[in-house]
């Protein structure tokens, strides 16, 4: 079956057309390549968060997915991994990464990838994606809520058990429709630019949380744990959220409406805190709620709008 999904994805994309592809990664070479653009792309030196291809070509081999895209010259430029995964709700893919080379940023290629990689999820019985995102990074969140239609599932503190690195966990339905597909058109309300960071303003039983658009100013402490608050408050009264929109230079805003009643997506994380959408996960040494301040300086977040994890 994963033989007749490997034909090419031409100009899937939210930005204008481009003359790239998007494949398969299937020898040693292209995996050296992913984990070359991988670590250029997040501007890992630590080897502890080097990608090793060996990985790559066990995943692939094991119902996993390594995706790339091409510019014209067959050159890799975008690249994704996941793996299977599975929790209390059934089986799933969960994408690990996804980096784009940041010359090629703002051209559909994140597009792209994950259309390729919903291809080889969908090959493997799966019929949703998740993957984990850096709640700072409001043009990611726009991305994955209001071009892909994912939502966020669940929000984890200290998602990979360091501090900083606190995500909102996606659910992306890739065979069922999108349940929260009509609410993703609501306009903000007027003034909310001018709202106060981290202050949820309900109407009409949706909240709306402004935050900082420039991520280097979401990871300063203060505003970051603000964040974390907000976030906090909102999945604990069983919100999650949908939409992430610009509002001008400086603020960005999270729209965040009751969880649906359809069956959805916990936070990967293990044991008894693993959660239905509108609920959170801690780690040890929190307490059960929130989950989520941008990370701080220092912390795993990309060097470039080119990557997530």
């Amino acid at each position: 079956m994963r033989k007749d999904m490997r034909h090419m994805i031409d100009h899937v994309s939210d930005a204008e057309p481009a003359p790239h592809r998007a494949e398969e990664l299937a020898d040693a070479a292209d995996f050296v390549a992913a984990g070359e653009l991988y670590r250029r792309v997040f501007g890992y030196d630590p080897a502890s968060f080097a990608l090793n291809a060996n990985l790559l070509s066990a995943l692939v081999r094991n119902g996993g997915s390594a995706v790339g895209v091409r510019d014209a010259g067959g050159r890799l430029i975008g690249f994704a991994y996941g793996f299977p995964a599975s929790d209390g709700h059934g089986a799933y893919h969960y994408s690990q990464a996804a980096v784009i080379d940041p010359a090629h940023q703002g051209r559909g290629i994140g597009r792209l990838l994950k259309e390729r990689q919903r291809l080889v999820a969908l090959a493997s019985g799966a019929t949703r994606m998740r993957w984990a995102f850096d709640p700072a990074l409001a043009r990611n969140a726009h991305f994955n809520f209001d071009v892909l239609g994912a939502h966020g599932a669940a929000f984890v503190e200290d998602y990979y058990h360091r501090p900083g690195s606190d995500r909102i966990v996606a659910e992306w339905p890739i065979a069922v429709p999108d349940p929260y597909a009509a609410v993703r058109a609501v306009e903000p309300p007027a003034g909310l630019a001018a709202a106060e960071v981290a202050v949820p303003v309900e109407i009409e039983g949706r909240r709306w949380m402004p935050v900082p658009a420039d991520p280097a100013v979401a990871a300063v402490p203060r505003l970051a744990e603000r964040v974390r608050g907000g976030m906090r408050a909102l999945y604990e009264d069983g919100f999650v959220l949908v939409s992430c929109v610009r509002l001008g230079t400086a603020t960005s805003a999270y729209l965040a409406v009751p969880a649906a009643s359809a069956p959805a997506a916990a936070a990967s994380e293990p044991g008894p805190d693993a959660s239905t959408p509108g609920t959170t996960a801690s780690t040890p040494g929190t307490t059960r709620a929130g989950h989520g301040p941008a990370s701080t300086p220092g912390a795993q977040r990309p060097s470039t709008p080119g990557g997530t994890t």
